[in-house]
């Protein structure tokens, strides 16, 4: 094998871990969002992780996070919760940066 191709494996290798990395920083921010808006319509212990789980699993419905976003919003309206969407969208992002944190080593 030449250098060229040799450098171009080993940079697929990277793009395929940095993607696989990427993966799970967004489905653990998605738990930690499931398990917050759990906490805010009063789900406790295996009923708040079912939420998580289900949380986790919308944002496959669609590319980019907007199914997370209508999942949990839709429930919290569905449960008289007043939460805007820029608080949500606020959550997102900060669930996002501590998912990063726990994975980060």
């Amino acid at each position: 094998m030449s250098q060229f191709d040799d450098r171009e494996q080993t940079f697929e290798k990277k793009y395929a871990k940095d993607e696989e990395k990427e993966f799970k920083i967004i489905a653990r921010r998605n738990k930690l969002l499931g398990l917050w808006a759990a906490g805010l319509m009063g789900l406790e212990g295996d009923a708040a992780d079912a939420y998580a789980r289900e949380v986790v699993e919308a944002d496959f419905e669609e590319a980019g996070h907007e199914d997370v976003y209508r999942k949990v919003k839709g429930d919290l309206d569905a449960k008289g919760l007043d939460v805007s969407e820029h608080q949500l969208r606020r959550e997102m992002e900060d669930r996002l940066a501590e998912a990063r944190e726990q994975l980060k080593n």
